[in-house]
């Protein structure tokens, strides 16, 4: 029962990617979604994409192993998208550009796209490869099937409906995937958990009053998830890819709050069941266990199948997501510039080449990340691992430049280089020497990135003025209007005027426009519209299905 509930789940994925598939129409709708999504859908993908498998698998390993305070790599998580919402969000929205090191381009002027693309893309495919591990562990567990065959089974399904309709299926897939872990996660298997070990009373009793100190991980510990996850969540390409497809500044501002909270609440409950688990399932050596190993234990058959399906959601979700914005980055920001194809952020902005070779390019780049995703998943088995090194990199390498760029105006390309360059090669460097989990690689990866950034940006000459009056002008207008947009807004319009006006009346006004020149335009506006449009075919023809608004499409 429970395999089969699972299954029904996978085959609706690949369903959903099916139908986005006739939505991904440009190169705008297959990366974010055309920008138009609404506050309830923008939450639920902003949710889905930032609590994957460290989140959910992640998260019940720490609390196995620390008790309450396991929640802190979660919350941390919760207070990037926090922070990220509030403070920037409205002002990166406005940017409409596809990638963060798009962004650096804007700020500072030509040179830093690509080494920061490289960085980007390594951070996207660590990752998705931190997911990939995830759903090998629930597969390896569900199926009884060894874990190269269980990656290689939950990455294909990923892989196929994330190529087929780009952002617009990992949208629809991630809301469903969002519905899903919430009521698994909140409504099904904490409550139940923590009945079946007794109540808080009989856990605290059995584990010791350890088991619910907040701070019991370690402050060192604590500030380190800050550094790593809190200020990794304000800068990642697929955070950002996110904030992308708002519909406006103030969805992507408000929506996010509420995505935060979330994330919040997310924490606790998974640091809680984490806890209830050491009082379940005993004994158990591998914290990436834990979550089926309860599962398992504490569920009956169909339960268990859509707890199983929740986390799934929540891996599936990260994943997709890491694997467009790695591909986005790679393509956009590393091949398309080494291939000349692209001169600055203006042309790859400006409705230029919106033809299905680029889709079909960013298809075929998605592919070769979760190929590659699937690979490391081999040989890296630990989600916590996957996902140190990848905050680390990204961090280490982008936070200073980024933040630089949004809040320090003297900043310039020669601070941003040396700062990217210096971060990443201390933090890979102590990484190797120190250990992944140590404390050092981020530390010192952080200072030597804001010294470089700011001895170069202050030793060399300002950013040229015409480069910071455009980047103002960007922040400062209004989003532009997309022609699927405009269209159906004018099909719809003339549909109820010829459907309200009588003929007297189009009369008179085709009589008065005849003798005002400024009144062609608008007579031949209306005479040339079609007698009847229903606003289904409205919708259609703007690439709408009936019964979705344009607005939330």
């Amino acid at each position: 029962m429970d395999i089969a509930v699972v299954l029904v789940y996978l085959v609706a994925m690949i369903g959903f990617g099916i139908w986005g598939l006739r939505r991904a129409r440009s190169q705008e709708d297959y990366l974010v979604a055309g920008r138009r999504l609404g506050p309830i859908m923008y939450t639920g993908t902003l949710a889905a994409v930032v609590l994957g498998g460290a989140s959910t698998v992640g998260g019940v390993g720490l609390g196995y192993e620390f008790g309450l305070s396991g929640m802190w790599l979660v919350f941390c998580i919760g207070l990037g998208i926090i922070a990220l919402s509030h403070f920037f969000a409205p002002k990166i929205q406005r940017l409409e550009i596809y990638t963060v090191s798009q962004m650096l381009e804007l700020r500072y002027g030509r040179g830093s796209r690509q080494v920061s693309g490289i960085i980007m893309s390594a951070y996207g495919l660590m990752i998705a490869t931190t997911s990939t591990v995830a759903y090998g562990s629930i597969f390896h567990a569900l199926l009884g099937i060894d874990r190269i065959p269980a990656i290689l089974l939950g990455g294909s399904v990923v892989v196929i409906y994330s190529m087929l309709g780009g952002m617009w299926s990992i949208t629809l897939t991630d809301f469903v995937q969002f519905v899903v872990q919430t009521i698994g996660i909140f409504l099904v298997l904490l409550p139940l958990v923590i009945v079946q070990a007794g109540g808080f009373s009989e856990i605290g009793a059995t584990l010791g009053p350890d088991a619910f100190d907040p701070v019991g991980i370690g402050g060192s510990t604590i500030l380190t998830y800050f550094l790593i996850y809190t200020l990794g969540l304000l800068i990642g390409q697929d955070i950002w890819q996110r904030v992308f497809t708002a519909r406006s500044p103030g969805i992507a501002r408000w929506a996010g709050l509420t995505t935060g909270v979330y994330c919040l609440l997310y924490a606790v409950a998974g640091a809680l069941i984490g806890t209830a688990a050491q009082v379940l399932v005993p004994g158990i050596e591998v914290s990436d266990d834990v979550f089926t190993a309860v599962v398992d234990h504490s569920m009956v058959p169909l339960l268990a199948g859509f707890v199983l399906a929740a986390a799934l959601a929540a891996v599936m979700s990260t994943a997709s997501g890491a694997l467009i914005a790695g591909s986005t980055v790679f393509r956009q920001d590393i091949i398309e510039q080494w291939r000349g194809r692209r001169t600055g952020v203006a042309q790859d902005l400006g409705g230029v080449d919106e033809s299905d070779d680029r889709v079909g390019a960013s298809r075929i780049w998605l592919v070769i990340f979760g190929i590659a995703s699937m690979g490391l998943a081999v040989i890296m088995p630990s989600v916590v691992e996957a996902l140190t090194v990848a905050y680390n990199i990204l961090v280490a390498g982008l936070l200073i430049p980024i933040l630089g760029g949004l809040v320090f105006r003297r900043g310039t390309i020669v601070g941003v280089m040396a700062g990217m360059i210096a971060g990443t090669v201390t933090t890979v460097v102590m990484m190797i020497a120190a250990g992944i989990f140590a404390d050092s690689p981020i530390y010192l990866g952080l200072a030597a990135s804001i010294i470089a950034y700011l001895v170069g940006s202050f030793a060399s000459r300002p950013t040229p003025e015409p480069v910071l009056s455009a980047w103002d002008e960007r922040l400062r207008r209004r989003r532009r209007v997309s022609p699927a947009i405009t269209a159906a807004t004018s099909m719809r319009t003339a549909a109820i005027e010829d459907v309200t006006t009588t003929p007297e009346s189009k009369a008179l006004r085709a009589d008065s426009s005849r003798s005002s020149p400024s009144g062609a335009g608008s007579v031949e506006a209306t005479s040339t519209a079609p007698p009847s449009v229903s606003p289904a075919a409205a919708a259609s023809a703007a690439g709408t299905p009936p019964g979705i608004s344009t607005c939330e499409r």
